[in-house]
């Protein structure tokens, strides 16, 4: 079994971890503070996870997780990265992370200049549009689980939702299906990265993320977004 490496252990990163050990997946997770402030989610997760510092988590991992959103200033451990794939599961939304002229033009999508800080990684955009917290509105008891534990749905599922894979390497776009697979949801690949503001906040797909969507509407809904250049 790979060891699943988590940079960032924010509401997003530490629910992951929780998915992925659920499925059977061992982790390690690391964030700006250091090993010793995330004994408490450790030991929720049990023996198939462990925390360490940033560095040692990139080169414990046979693929990682970036947690976290981007910034042009972001100091990563690209060496330990070297050569694996880095799943991206950062939205671009500049109320939060400041305006960045390449994405807003059109030019760039956010994961491209993510693979720019990452240039010997396979950056892979995963994980973007399905949600890491409960519903809202809460319909029920079930609604109170977040969205990609919620929403998984066995192989062969009627129900089953889809999400987005997108990458300039396919090998790590066929990995991320694997990953989806495990966790109970079929891919829509919408690779290359250049591609990839398809699936971005404010696209027709991203008005279904909270309840999710067939593979079939997500193709349609990718196929019908449109780019707007700000």
């Amino acid at each position: 079994m790979a060891v699943i490496g988590i940079i960032g252990a924010g509401q997003a990163g530490s629910t992951l971890a929780r998915a992925l050990v659920a499925a059977g997946h061992d982790v390690v997770i690391a964030n700006s503070r250091g090993p010793e402030t995330l004994a408490g989610l450790v030991g929720e997760l049990g023996s198939r996870a462990r925390a360490a510092h940033v560095a040692d988590a990139a080169a414990a991992a046979d693929f990682a997780i970036i947690a976290f959103p981007y910034a042009p200033g972001d100091r990563l451990p690209a060496e330990e990265l070297a050569g694996k794939v880095v799943i991206d599961i950062n939205n671009y939304m500049a109320w939060r992370d400041g305006s960045y002229p390449e994405v807003d033009l059109g030019h760039k999508t956010v994961h491209e200049l993510r693979q720019e800080q990452l240039p010997a990684s396979k950056v892979v955009k995963a994980f973007t549009h399905v949600q890491f917290h409960e519903r809202h509105p809460l319909r029920g008891q079930e609604d109170e689980l977040p969205a990609v534990v919620r929403l998984a749905r066995p192989a062969g599922a009627a129900d089953r939702k889809a999400l987005v894979v997108s990458s300039d390497f396919p090998e790590a776009a066929e990995l991320v299906t694997r990953l989806y697979d495990d966790l109970g949801f079929d891919a829509v690949d919408n690779s290359p990265l250049s591609e990839s503001w398809r699936s971005a906040p404010g696209t027709p797909m991203w008005s279904h993320s909270v309840d999710g969507q067939s593979r079939e509407e997500l193709v349609r809904n990718l196929r019908n977004a449109h780019r707007v250049i700000g």
